[in-house]
C-alpha cells in the first residue's frame, strides 16, 4: 500500500495540479475513485452521467476524464465522440465492468489513453491518468500555439506570403527577387516584415512555423 501511496503522491509534482473528471453512473465507484485521487493530491470532480459532465463548465478545465464505458443513455463511447468535436485535446481513460473487446478497440482507435477493467487499483489507474493529463496538456498547448501562429499569419500580406514560402524553401534573396521580378532590396524588406509579424527569432524558427502552418515550399508546389 505504501508503494501505491508513493506513486500517487508523484502526481503532485507536475507543473500544475491535475484536475480529473470521474464520469460513472455507480455512486460507490465515483466515491472510491474520488478518494483515491484525493489521496494523491489530485482534484477530482464527479458526475453521474456524460450529460451532467457536459452541462458543468468545469469540463473545459479538467486535464483528463475517467469514464465508465457502459452507462444509461449517453455512454462512454458517445462521450468520446462528443469530446472529439468540442475538446479534441482532452484525453480519456476508460473503465468497465464488462470485458468488451470491440468497445475497447473502438475506444483506443478514438484516442483513449487506456482501457481498464473494474475493479481498478491505484497502481494501474494512476500511471494511466498521468499519461492522459500530460497528453491533454501537450495537445492543448500545441493547439494554442497553432492558433497564435494563424493569427500572426493572418496579418501577413499576399506578397509577404509569397516571400515567406520562398524564404523557407531555402532560396537566397537574389533568386527570390528574380522569381518575383522585384529588387533584392524589396525582398529584404518583405523578409524583415515577415520575420517581425511572425515573431520569428531566426530563419530556422520561421521554417518551423511554415511547417506548422502548412506553408508550401517551392519543392512541394513543383
Amino acid at each position: 500500500m505504501q508503494r501505491v501511496g508513493n506513486e500517487l503522491n508523484a502526481e503532485a509534482h507536475l507543473s500544475a495540479p491535475i484536475k480529473i473528471a470521474i464520469v460513472d453512473d455507480e455512486a460507490s465507484m465515483r466515491r472510491a475513485l474520488a478518494r483515491l485521487l484525493k489521496s494523491a493530491g489530485i482534484e477530482a470532480f464527479t458526475f453521474s452521467s456524460a450529460r451532467e459532465f457536459f452541462d458543468d463548465p468545469i469540463h473545459q478545465q479538467v486535464d483528463c476524464a475517467v469514464t465508465d464505458m457502459r452507462m444509461p443513455g449517453f455512454d462512454g463511447l458517445e462521450l468520446q465522440e462528443q469530446l472529439s468535436r468540442t475538446l479534441p485535446h482532452l484525453s480519456l481513460v476508460f473503465i468497465t465492468g464488462h470485458g468488451d473487446i470491440q468497445g475497447s478497440v473502438k475506444a483506443m482507435k478514438g484516442g483513449a489513453v487506456d482501457f481498464l477493467e473494474k475493479p481498478v487499483d491505484g497502481k494501474t489507474l494512476l500511471p494511466a491518468i498521468r499519461r492522459a493529463a500530460e497528453r491533454s496538456r501537450a495537445l492543448k498547448a500545441s493547439h494554442k500555439e497553432r492558433m497564435a501562429l494563424e493569427r500572426r499569419y493572418a496579418d501577413v500580406t499576399p506578397r509577404e506570403r509569397e516571400v515567406f514560402a520562398l524564404v523557407t524553401s531555402g532560396l537566397p534573396n537574389k533568386h527570390i527577387a528574380a522569381d518575383l521580378g522585384v529588387s533584392e532590396r524589396t525582398i529584404k524588406v518583405h523578409r524583415a516584415r515577415v520575420m517581425k509579424k511572425m515573431r520569428a527569432e531566426s530563419l530556422a524558427h520561421l521554417v518551423r512555423m511554415a511547417q506548422r502552418l502548412g506553408v508550401h515550399t517551392v519543392a512541394e508546389r513543383a
